[in-house]
């Protein structure tokens, strides 16, 4: 069988910042319809992984590429609303009612007002939220479940074909936690988005990944399915995910 083509890129990868190097020779590729999670301890440079596919961060060594393209050969605009951005606040306009929030990239894509309508209500649905309640609704008057579920509807309005995801359940008590995470993966079934995810929480990762990322101190150590980690030999696999894996 055909293997899926590759949607993103890291190809001898680094990020300065000053004198410090975040991130280190990073080569990674990550397949359309894949996803892949990175965990790892803070300062280990996922965050900074992430930022580089939209380029809100640039190289200073090596290239990522988005769609067999190098990210600084890209707009930077039109790279961005090509691709979704979940962050564990939302970072949902507070002036905005679920509506406008949901809409704003397919209207700044120039969306006749009756698709965009009709996206709204359609994925609001998806993501398990009624129209008729929600849509006039600000994101005050939203539990953070709510919000985080807008959140990842307002990142698949103009279908990007990739998501990027930072902690994006971080925030949430442990049973809506739960419920989302079960609710994403039969979305991601059903979607089939590649879909580059950081996490802190191991069993998180082990449940949505495809292929499981462990970063240490600005490289990536080792990656595999969780199958894969889950009988690693390696030492550093094994005293990461030890605390998960002895349950």
């Amino acid at each position: 069988m055909e293997r899926p083509e590759i949607a993103i890129q890291f190809d001898q990868v680094s990020y300065r910042l000053a004198e410090t190097e975040i991130l280190s020779q990073l080569t990674l590729e990550i397949r359309q319809g894949e996803t892949v999670v990175l965990v790892g301890r803070s300062g280990s440079g996922k965050t900074t992984t992430l930022k580089l596919v939209n380029r809100l961060l640039e190289p200073t060594q090596g290239e990522v590429r988005v769609q067999n393209r190098a990210t600084t050969s890209w707009d930077p605009i039109e790279l961005r609303r090509s691709i979704g951005y979940v962050i564990q606040e939302v970072g949902l306009f507070p002036h905005f009612t679920v509506e406008r929030n949901v809409a704003l990239v397919p209207s700044l894509e120039g969306w006749e007002q009756e698709k965009v309508d009709r996206r709204v209500r359609e994925l609001l649905a998806l993501v398990g939220l009624d129209g008729d309640e929600y849509v006039h609704r600000y994101p005050a008057q939203l539990s953070g479940g709510q919000r985080q579920r807008v959140g990842v509807a307002r990142a698949l309005a103009a279908d990007p074909p990739i998501l990027l995801m930072d902690e994006p359940f971080g925030a949430l008590d442990p049973l809506t936690r739960s419920e989302i995470q079960e609710e994403f993966k039969q979305l991601q079934g059903n979607l089939k988005k590649t879909i580059l995810f950081v996490t802190h929480d191991l069993q998180e990762a082990l449940y949505l990944g495809n292929r499981i990322g462990l970063m240490k101190e600005g490289r990536l150590t080792v990656i595999g399915t969780p199958e894969e980690l889950r009988s690693s030999t390696d030492p550093e696999v094994k005293a990461f995910f030890k605390p998960i894996l002895s349950r």
